[in-house]
């Protein structure tokens, strides 16, 4: 299973958590799912750009499956937290960033913000064969906003908070349910 940041993270930087220290990962020990548009190194951020209509999407009411989204992928192993920061400039529907995990083609979840009819919504798709989207209007575009994903064997806890967020660090908690593809190594 790997986990990392998903298309459309702008000046992003990912950091992976053992317990309770702190481990950022270059951007090299990633294997991109689907290679995006471009990629610039910005210091130690990272600009991406997204192709066209790629995303991560299986069947639901809309019938279609995507599998060709930007997810830059490494080990994350059971125990272990991954998080990205990254602004929030979106500004056209369906443009989003934030975090990837992914056992398998059918068996993912992808949790961030994205712009969707109007506004920027804070959301999760969980998937186990099909796909199934949550999402919560929030005032973050142009601001800086960290997603974090943690690992306990099979279940996996995603939440979200805006930079400088004091008075709730965490905005939203979802709780994927036990996905038996997440058991993969």
């Amino acid at each position: 299973m790997g986990g990392g940041p998903a298309a459309g993270c702008k000046r992003s930087q990912v950091t992976v958590w053992q317990g309770r220290s702190m481990d950022a990962r270059s951007w090299d020990d990633g294997t991109w799912t689907t290679p995006p548009a471009a990629v610039v190194h910005d210091g130690s951020g990272l600009l991406v750009t997204a192709r066209e209509v790629s995303d991560f999407w299986r069947t639901t009411s809309y019938g279609f499956v995507h599998d060709d989204g930007h997810g830059l992928l490494a080990p994350f192993p059971d125990g272990t937290a991954v998080e990205v920061s990254f602004v929030a400039d979106l500004t056209e529907q369906f443009d989003q960033a934030g975090l990837l995990v992914r056992a398998d083609a059918e068996h993912w979840v992808k949790a961030g913000v994205e712009y969707a009819d109007g506004a920027a919504q804070l959301g999760a798709v969980v998937t186990s064969v099909v796909s199934d989207w949550s999402t919560g209007e929030v005032d973050w575009v142009g601001r800086t906003v960290t997603v974090r994903a943690s690992r306990s064997g099979d279940a996996l806890t995603v939440r979200a908070r805006r930079l400088r967020d004091l008075l709730a660090a965490w905005k939203r908690e979802t709780a994927a349910p036990r996905l038996a593809g997440f058991t993969k190594k």
